[in-house]
């Protein structure tokens, strides 16, 4: 029972920030009350095994949509076969000042600028630990806005070690574009020296914890075709185990004459697709085979998400498709769903 395109007009009517706090309490309720299940019939299972983890089906939620881990139990019940939550930060931080988060239904777009804005990771940890979810589960983490990009990785490790014992996998975050100079991080020394980092801080994790936790790098798509080679071979050098491609963009090009382009903040939805699939595409040239690659951007439809399975992907992620289509479009990408995965 599809009733999502008799409720999307009303919520479009709201303020898009508000439109995404009530969607969730909806959503919620319609959990805890077994409606649920009546709503959102099981989803067939496709299994695709990456990373050392055994995935349901390959349509997963992108992070940024259940920052704090307060849904996972409410999303899981739509069929996903995996759920991505954060980003989060050790601390708790307020974000960028409002409005901050834009529709752009013409180009089925969204543009946010959010900022890390989140409860912290002890929150997170907490509602993860209460969840009776029993997929995999993706924990996203980034830094504190107010912590200097030179010490990023000591934000970064205090995240991998508080989130381990909860994830099924770790996404490293570097490539938001909406905390300062965090893009920063995917350049030349310092990437070297964060995956290094996080490497080592992973196997003693792997020694404490008596279990493998695989970490994802999650990248833009706004980089040249020299900056993915180099981050591919860091990506095997470090025997990273996944990366995520791609975040949102800063170009506007797409959406020129949209009176909302002049935003600041990274731009997802139907616009972000074709440099999100180039990205795809030459991450998978490069790595070929020995690391997976989860797709994500601009995924609304099941022939948006086989482009990224054609391009290399062995799964995928939305946000703004589910804003723009529903929960529908997770069943229909499972259902088109025509790829054998890679890594």
């Amino acid at each position: 029972m599809n009733l999502y395109p008799l409720v999307r007009p009303l919520l479009f009517t709201l303020d898009a920030e508000t439109a995404h706090a009530i969607t969730l309490k909806l959503l919620n309720a319609t959990y805890i009350s077994s409606l649920s299940k009546l709503l959102y019939p099981s989803i067939s299972d496709k299994p695709v095994n990456i990373m050392g983890l055994d995935f349901k089906n390959p349509v997963g939620l992108a992070a940024g949509l259940d920052k704090n881990g307060d849904y996972i139990d409410a999303l899981a019940a739509l069929g996903f076969g995996f759920i991505e939550i954060g980003t989060v930060t050790p601390r708790p931080q307020p974000g960028n000042p409002k409005p901050r988060l834009f529709r752009l239904p013409e180009h089925q777009a969204i543009i946010n600028r959010m900022g890390f804005n989140n409860l912290g990771i002890d929150h997170l940890f907490a509602q993860v630990k209460q969840s009776r979810y029993k997929g995999i589960l993706g924990i996203n983490i980034g830094k504190n806005f107010d912590t200097p990009i030179e010490h990023a990785a000591d934000d970064y490790l205090i995240g991998l070690r508080k989130a381990y014992a909860a994830a099924s996998y770790i996404t490293i975050n570097i490539s938001s574009p909406n905390t300062q100079n965090l893009r920063q991080l995917q350049q030349g020394d310092e990437s070297r020296k964060l995956i290094a980092a996080l490497k080592e801080e992973q196997l003693k994790l792997q020694q404490e914890h008596g279990k493998y936790v695989p970490l994802a790098l999650k990248i833009a798509p706004d980089l040249s075709s020299e900056d993915i080679s180099r981050i591919a071979k860091l990506l095997l050098e470090f025997e990273v185990d996944g990366v995520i491609a791609t975040n949102t963009t800063i170009a506007r090009d797409m959406i020129a004459n949209h009176p909302l382009a002049h935003e600041t903040g990274g731009l997802s939805g139907s616009p972000v697709k074709d440099k999100s699939t180039a990205v795809v595409k030459g991450l998978s040239a490069e790595l070929q085979g020995k690391i997976p690659v989860i797709a994500v951007g601009g995924i609304l439809s099941a022939d948006d998400a086989q482009e990224k399975f054609a391009a290399g992907a062995s799964l995928v992620q939305i946000y703004s498709g589910l804003i723009y289509q529903g929960p529908e479009l997770i069943r229909e990408i499972n259902e088109g769903q025509r790829h054998k995965a890679k890594g």
